[in-house]
């Protein structure tokens, strides 16, 4: 049987990712094959694609970190029982792609009746904003938060979770977005005309109890002086390599964007205030936890399922304009979670 699948070949702009026409894989022994419905596309596929990315794979490799399709076939020592069932998974890469086989520990139920596209926000966006929240920081009702990119697709998962925690929310966004973080309950920060720690401060007086910072380098700095005494900024990811649209390659950005917020985290510990800067990573937290993983997707498929939260998804984009999705991505100003529609939900049904 023949299956689409996007591949990367070599490391550059979306121009190097290529659709192509193989045979199906299939499942090994204790792996399932997952007949992949939807596709997230996140900054880390384009980190990925560009070789920047902390997390190295081998050229070459099909992207994708987070999938919900239905397994359609079982390998030796598998429950024949899951085939047909709806599931939630993130490879890390391969889930560009009609099917993926997967371990079957790496599985997760999707409840009857929710929206695909909706569900496949939750396995990275919203368990990235889940666990930061209440893994990493533990907050508390009442607590004030700051999220840099408050838009996006992590910023609006954090914002809808910052909700129902009881959080005091500031988003930093562009005036165009204001409405959306103002919708979902935040005070907006026009980033590009304001000082943001200035504007903390001018709002809260002594500063926010935790900053989400996806931008990195210089701007993790400026977000521990956005901190009252005792906060925290959780560093997860590296926004700030987006220059006009395009990701700025080479070994000069890697090593700043790795080394910049460790230097800080260390400059951190010898402020006064007993405030700190706490990296975040979902592939390491899954890997060392890999039950809270499973555990927090779950519960927050079950806050899907019951209405409590409703992901914005920006766009359903079909497999084969991947390069597309990459490319709105990259110019920073999606709204929401795009998603690739690798299959059509009735085919095989």
């Amino acid at each position: 049987m023949k299956s689409l699948r996007v591949i990367v070949r070599r490391h550059g702009g979306s121009e190097v990712l290529e659709t192509v026409e193989d045979e199906a894989p299939e499942p090994g022994r204790g792996e399932v094959r997952v007949r992949v419905l939807v596709a997230g596309v996140s900054f880390a596929d384009l980190l990925m694609r560009e070789g920047l990315h902390p997390e190295k794979t081998p050229l070459p490799f099909t992207p994708g970190w987070d999938i919900v399709g239905v397994v359609d076939r079982v390998g030796v020592d598998t429950s024949q029982a899951l085939v047909g069932r709806m599931m939630a998974a993130l490879p890390i890469h391969g889930g560009y792609a009609q099917y993926i086989c997967l371990p079957e520990s790496e599985l997760t139920p999707v409840p009857d009746g929710v929206d695909r596209a909706e569900a496949v926000s939750l396995v990275l966006n919203y368990i990235t904003a889940y666990q930061m929240m209440h893994r990493t920081v533990h907050v508390a009702p009442g607590q004030r938060g700051l999220i840099h990119g408050a838009a996006g697709g992590v910023g609006t998962a954090v914002l809808r979770l910052g909700r129902l925690a009881g959080l005091v929310m500031y988003g930093t966004a562009s005036q165009a977005t204001h409405q959306i973080v103002s919708d979902l309950g935040a005070t907006p920060i026009d980033y590009q005309k304001a000082d943001f720690v200035e504007e903390i401060r001018r709002l809260t007086g002594e500063g926010v109890d935790v900053v989400f910072d996806g931008v990195g380098e210089a701007n993790v700095w400026r977000s521990f002086q956005a901190l009252r005494p005792g906060g925290r900024v959780i560093v997860y990811g590296f926004t700030s390599f987006l220059k006009q649209g395009q990701l700025a390659g080479g070994l000069r950005y890697r090593f700043r964007g790795i080394v910049r917020p460790a230097w800080y985290a260390l400059r951190a510990l010898l402020a006064p205030g007993r405030r700190r800067i706490l990296p975040y990573s979902i592939q390491n937290l899954k890997r060392w936890k890999p039950a809270w993983f499973r555990e927090d997707l779950s519960a927050l498929l079950d806050l899907l399922r019951d209405g409590k939260i409703k992901p914005m998804v920006a766009e359903r984009i079909p497999l084969s304009e991947a390069r597309r999705a990459h490319e709105l991505l990259g110019q920073g100003s999606v709204r929401g979670k795009l998603v690739l529609v690798c299959n059509s939900p009735e085919r095989g049904l």
